[in-house]
């Protein structure tokens, strides 16, 4: 399944781009997205909640990351497992971070492969409507990154703290957390699945 994306971030290109080279920090702006290890060499091991409708997976997997600095732009394969339902995904993702007036443009361009449970979704608009929704949230999280330090919005770290007070939070606090954001991104895919369903009836009747 082919997955283009962009969105806007009001710095400059070179902030953005240093703060993508801090993996752990780009794995607090993505909702549901734990950073559990650093392997060296451009390998990186990590989980991913998700939300697909009603159905709800976790991912333990890795992936790598080649960078190219001079153009501001990168190649990322990972791959996933699902060890309590038995879903796996495998993911190849090509991103690039261009100037765009006073701020930055990041441009995605991504294959994604489903197998298991979790594969009856590829087949509908859910997980095009779940990454509209994931890119906006990861872009917000970005920009107060950059411009305000704020704590990125339902992101945890692996200890199951909050990015900006990941020592202290106590673990409870980090699952309600999780489990307001995994609401709240169901809600949003629902809203904009009624939104497209009703714009294109009146579409049609227009």
């Amino acid at each position: 399944m082919k997955i283009n994306q962009s969105f806007e971030v009001s710095r400059p290109p070179s902030e953005v781009w240093a703060l993508f080279q801090d993996i752990p920090s780009v794995a607090a702006c993505m909702p549901g997205a734990q950073f559990t290890e650093d392997r060296g060499d451009g390998n990186y091991a990590g989980r991913v909640n998700i939300k697909l409708g009603p159905f709800g997976a976790s991912f333990e997997g890795e992936a790598r990351v080649v960078n190219d600095t001079p153009t501001r732009s990168a190649h990322v394969e990972g791959q996933g497992l699902d060890r309590r339902g038995g879903s796996r995904s495998k993911l190849v993702m090509d991103y690039k971070v261009i100037e765009a007036g006073a701020g930055s443009r990041v441009d995605i361009e991504a294959d994604v492969q489903l197998a298991g449970p979790i594969a009856q979704f590829g087949r509908t608009g859910v997980v095009t409507e779940t990454a509209n929704v994931l890119i906006g949230q990861f872009a917000r999280n970005v920009e107060a990154k950059l411009s305000e330090g704020l704590q990125p919005e339902g992101a945890s770290h692996a200890d199951g703290g909050s990015a900006a007070s990941a020592a202290a939070a106590p673990a409870s606090q980090a699952q309600a957390a999780n489990q307001v954001s995994a609401f709240k991104i169901l809600w949003l895919v629902f809203v904009s699945s009624l939104r497209r369903i009703f714009g294109l009836q009146s579409h049609q009747r227009g």
